[in-house]
């Protein structure tokens, strides 16, 4: 039986972020939550009265360090932590297991637990499950958690199984420790990043009675990749009937994907430590106050937020008091870092509830990145020396504008070359194909999923505007709502979403789940069941017939130069036959006439499509003249003007042909039904 009554409120439709309550000894805590860290006993340069002002519900505190100093006695007198600081709502209790692993060369691991010398007096400890579990009782914490072995995200896998296994046996002697205690609980999945094992342990501590469930051993070495990734692996295999926390994460963008991968309660030393650095989070993007620019500025700190120092006190004071290493300087910011903290939770857990946090989250993933956007910096020109990322044949490059794209060195072909990637995508992709609409179910018996092709998957800018776009409309439509979408990426070489999801900060579109669920497993799947990516590994030739007939096309490989057999018109009239027993579109960037002639001597329907980057226009093709949208700003068929400069062209035909067959090519153009009016 839980000892915290939990309760899961809402859960949000195409996310697995949830919001919940539960109940501790000293008060309810509703989650998603950020703990502010008060490792001994205090917040560093916070009151009580100022965690309670800007809304802090729950603070963690440190088992290692509060049985050093001041030690068990003094919290058996006082009757406990919150006495002692004069704290009445909930504290969480960290076992002690991350600082013994911080200290390799003072402490000897056993079976029994860890040895190490203080370093306060240099006296010698033992630390046991038993032992921690007794300590935390002498705090008096609401939530205990269980003594673990913690190690590095990037550990052999040798070294990780033997960890796991020596945390499982702790764990069980922890439940044993803790006797009838009326606190809670919590078990620490670990495992490293080996996917075998966060499963393995996962599925092990769920069956023990855990009053809750953390995530240990991530923000110790691995990506924010990977920390996405493992948090969203392990998150799947934890009850819904019980909290989730992941341990000592983080910064607002991991806990804002972190909390779109199902976890519920956080903690980190980040907020207080980059105050200490002069660091701000804001509305406006994260703030470095020491910067000469804020010396004069009489702005407050963040204009949307209402904590006593953005009401209070100006950029320029603040500027010079960490200039000046002034304390106050340390606590003002530490005061509006957690407020930001705070905030960003109780909008998380609104949005949550009112079932728009897959848009919130969008919008978020970009916003909590950038810096000051009023007041950027001025970056050196990059040295020369400096490496760039790379991997096989494939580089990223930054452009001026700021986003980044995939180059092929050897042909020197760069992906979404003048717009960012995600933009790109989005105008030529998703929106002239109407995706949103067309996943609408138009009566309650369409339910045949809409198949999309995406030929040549590259950094995956297409496939993931597909999914994020059909994300947003599982939040504001409902799944009753929609057909399923089955995507179905094409791709023989993988290095440039290798190489681009390795570097995820340069690509906002990869900070998601499914591209590595893609990568590992070869297919990812949509919580909801309405969205199943597929990856066909290999030439898209091989594979052409054998995949679903699509609904849409977005044809996007290297250009002709690059893939010259892609271009040809007997692989577009391959499509154009598999594609018979049905209506569907073609999308792709190329504009040039040699692939318009190619398309319509396939027998697509052509149509110039939206302009997008250096192009001023783009091309769409249909199998059928009726599959032509009669919406509003719908593709226009070329007609007899085109027809009249392809006439005069100089590269009217296909390379390599003779008169023969170029008057059998300039007879079928005008010939083809498109023009057959004019």
């Amino acid at each position: 039986m839980s000892r915290l009554a939990f309760t899961v409120e809402q859960e949000s439709p195409g996310s697995q972020a949830r919001a919940a309550r539960f109940q501790t000894l000293h008060g309810e805590v509703r989650t998603p939550v950020f703990m502010p860290v008060g490792t001994q006993a205090t917040v560093k340069n916070m009151t009580v009265d100022g965690l309670k002002a800007i809304g802090a519900q729950v603070l963690l505190a440190n088992t290692y360090h509060l049985l050093l100093r001041p030690g068990p006695a003094v919290f058996r007198k006082f009757g406990g932590i919150h006495r002692f600081m004069h704290w009445d709502r909930p504290v969480l209790t960290d076992s002690g297991g991350f600082q013994i692993f911080s200290l390799p060369e003072s402490r000897v691991m056993t079976e029994a637990g860890a040895r190490f010398r203080s370093y306060v007096d240099g006296e010698l400890h033992f630390l046991s499950p038993e032992s921690s579990i007794d300590m935390q009782r002498a705090i008096g914490s609401d939530i205990m958690m269980v003594l673990d072995q913690c190690i590095a995200s990037t550990a052999p896998l040798a070294e990780a199984e033997a960890a796991m296994h020596l945390t499982h046996r702790w764990a069980e002697r922890s439940l044993r420790a803790r006797g009838d205690s009326p606190a809670a609980l919590f078990g620490i999945v670990q495992g490293a990043c080996h996917r075998d094992l966060r499963l393995l342990s996962a599925d092990y501590l769920r069956a023990l009675p855990f009053d809750g469930l953390a995530i240990g051993g991530l923000a110790v070495g691995e990506t924010h990749e990977q920390r996405y990734e493992f948090t969203g692996l392990t998150t799947a295999e934890l009850p819904k009937d019980r909290p989730r926390y992941l341990m000592g994460v983080g910064t607002p963008i991991d806990i804002l994907e972190s909390v779109h991968r199902g976890v519920d309660m956080f903690d980190c030393i980040i907020p207080t430590q980059l105050a200490q650095r002069g660091t701000a989070f804001s509305s406006h993007g994260r703030l470095h106050i020491r910067r000469a620019v804020y010396k004069f500025s009489e702005a407050p700190l963040d204009a949307a937020c209402s904590c006593s120092t953005c009401r209070d006190y100006s950029r320029a004071y603040l500027h010079h008091l960490i200039k000046s290493d002034e304390v106050l300087g340390w606590q003002l910011l530490s005061i509006h870092n957690l407020a930001f903290y705070q905030k960003l939770m109780a909008e998380i857990r609104a949005t949550i509830l009112d079932g728009t946090f897959v848009s919130y989250y969008e919008r978020q993933r970009v916003a909590l990145v950038l810096e000051d956007q009023a007041n950027p910096s001025v970056r050196p020109a990059p040295a020369k020396s400096q490496t760039v990322p790379r991997r096989g044949d494939y580089e990223i490059l930054t452009a001026p504008q700021g986003f980044s794209s995939i180059r092929q060195v050897s042909s020197g072909e760069v992906m979404h070359s003048v717009s960012a990637p995600e933009d790109e995508a989005n105008r030529l992709y998703i929106e002239q194909s109407q995706l949103a609409r067309r996943l609408q179910r138009r009566t309650p018996e369409d339910t045949q999923p809409l198949v999309v092709w995406d030929v040549g998957l590259g950094a995956a800018s297409n496939a993931m505007a597909a999914i994020h776009r059909a994300e947003k409309e599982i939040a504001s439509a409902g799944p009753a709502a929609l057909r399923p979408l089955h995507l179905i990426s094409f791709e023989r070489d993988l290095d440039p979403l290798i190489l681009a999801a390795r570097h995820a900060s340069h690509f906002p579109h990869l900070r998601h789940g499914a591209p590595h669920g893609l990568l590992n497993k070869g297919r990812w799947g949509h919580a909801s069941g309405l969205i199943d990516w597929q990856l066909l590994r290999g030439d898209f030739l091989e594979h052409l017939e054998a995949a679903p007939a699509p609904d849409l096309i977005y044809f996007d490989p290297f250009s002709s130069k690059t893939d010259t057999a892609l271009w040809h018109t007997d692989v577009f009239a391959r499509i154009h036959r598999h594609c018979q027993a049905g209506s569907a579109e073609l999308y792709t960037y190329a504009a040039g006439t040699a692939v318009r002639v190619a398309l319509l001597l396939a027998g697509f329907y052509v149509a110039e499509g939206v302009g997008t980057g250096p192009k001023a226009t783009t091309t769409v093709a249909f199998t059928r003249r009726d599959g032509l949208g009669a919406e509003p700003g719908a593709p226009r068929l070329l007609s007899g003007d085109w027809l009249a400069r392809w006439r005069r062209s100089d590269s009217k035909f296909p390379a390599g042909l003779d008169a023969v067959q170029q008057a059998a090519v300039e007879q079928r153009i005008e010939r083809h039904p498109q023009f057959s009016a004019l």
